[in-house]
């Protein structure tokens, strides 16, 4: 069955290369196997759709003949017999002749076509003598507590981490220290091998990464004693983080380059670290606003008062008109939370309570009694 990568990736047919990119990134995180709820099928599935679609000339064969052209076990991978694949080619209205059989096929693409089917399986039909791609080492994810007030204005937090890293004993490089490092015996340095592939166009020059050296042209006369010769080791790894004043419970801090690292030197993935913040006692966040309560007496609601009330920057004094009623809401401003990576400040909402005695003394008994004749 064909797939579409458009449903995969939540796009539409006509979405721009931009649009395919946003939407990449976005479903990656969400499924990422190394977070938690994480779906590694899903993941590997939104990154095929990506492989295809995120290149223009991909993308470009993908519309035309469908997922055919990079899936399954048939003519270099496609999935199609040359038969099913000329008449595809044919069936797109292409301008060169060919085989004399009538069959018309578009030139323009086949070298697009091949150098992707190639790609995929370590072989370089252009001949040039591209490397193996550098592997990008796995993004990894943690959580970080932090108080009420340190989400509201920023902090500082050091973080301990136990994570892949370079090596320190043969520096990444996978050679015991002291040993040479010598030039493959199989590529001769090349970093890949060449075999001759025959075709219905002809013979081709197959290229493909070297199985022994990995691509590198170069390989440890003596691995290294700690690593084994990849390069990488676990580790504690002590970080310093900035916290951003203003970040919210549930939001992600990412840190480029801080994942896990990757042989031979590819980029290290990124670090997600997951804020929580913790429940604080007197206040409660609303966006960049804050909310809080303050309790009166009947008497200050009647006549009025000067009452203190905290804030995250302290205590305040705040004045009661006479006559305020119960659940009536003061605005402080600018005493909010910060607004993320803005020195904007939201508001402080503060909510008066009257509070209702629930045993009165004698006297104050007979002050009710004497208020309650006055009302009738």
């Amino acid at each position: 069955m064909s797939k579409d990568y458009y449903k995969v990736l939540g796009v539409d047919k006509s979405s721009s290369q931009e649009e395919i990119k946003k939407a990449f990134r976005k479903k990656a995180h969400e499924f990422h196997p190394d977070k938690a709820g994480g779906n590694a099928e899903k993941f590997k599935e939104i990154n095929e759709a990506y492989q295809i679609l995120g290149t223009e000339q991909k993308r470009k064969q993908y519309d035309q003949f469908g997922d055919a052209v990079f899936q399954g076990q048939g003519f270099g991978g496609t999935g199609m017999s040359w038969e099913d694949f000329m008449r595809a080619a044919s069936a797109q209205g292409g301008q060169a002749g060919f085989g004399g059989g009538g069959v018309q096929f578009d030139f323009g693409d086949i070298g697009d076509i091949f150098g992707n089917i190639g790609e995929m399986f370590g072989f370089d039909f252009g001949g040039d003598s591209r490397r193996r791609r550098r592997r990008r080492g796995a993004d990894i994810q943690t959580e970080l507590t932090i108080e009420f007030a340190e989400a509201v204005f920023g902090t500082t937090k050091d973080i301990s981490l136990y994570k892949t890293v370079i090596c320190a004993h043969c520096s990444g490089n996978g050679a015991e220290p002291g040993t040479a490092i010598e030039t493959c015996a199989t590529c001769k340095g090349a970093g890949y091998v060449t075999q001759a592939q025959r075709t219905i166009l002809g013979t081709f020059q197959a290229q493909s990464t070297c199985p022994d050296c990995g691509g590198e042209g170069k390989k440890a006369s003596k691995k290294c004693s700690r690593c084994g010769g990849n390069g990488l080791q676990k580790d504690k790894v002590n970080l310093q983080i900035k916290i951003p004043a203003g970040i919210d419970n549930g939001q992600t801090i990412r840190l480029n380059g801080q994942g896990e690292a990757a042989v031979n030197g590819g980029a290290a993935g990124d670090l997600y670290i997951r804020i929580k913040v913790k429940p604080d006692k007197n206040f409660v966040r609303a966006g960049d606003d804050i909310l809080s309560t303050a309790e009166i007496s009947i008497a200050q609601a009647a006549l009025g008062d000067k009452i203190p009330v905290l804030t995250v920057d302290g205590e305040l004094t705040l004045k009661i008109p006479a006559g305020t009623q119960s659940g009536t809401v003061f605005k402080l401003r600018g005493r909010g939370s910060y607004s993320l990576n803005s020195r904007n400040r939201g508001d402080q909402l503060v909510t008066l309570k009257v509070k209702i005695p629930e045993r009165l003394s004698r006297g104050e008994r007979r002050l009710f009694e004497e208020l309650r004749k006055l009302e009738d």
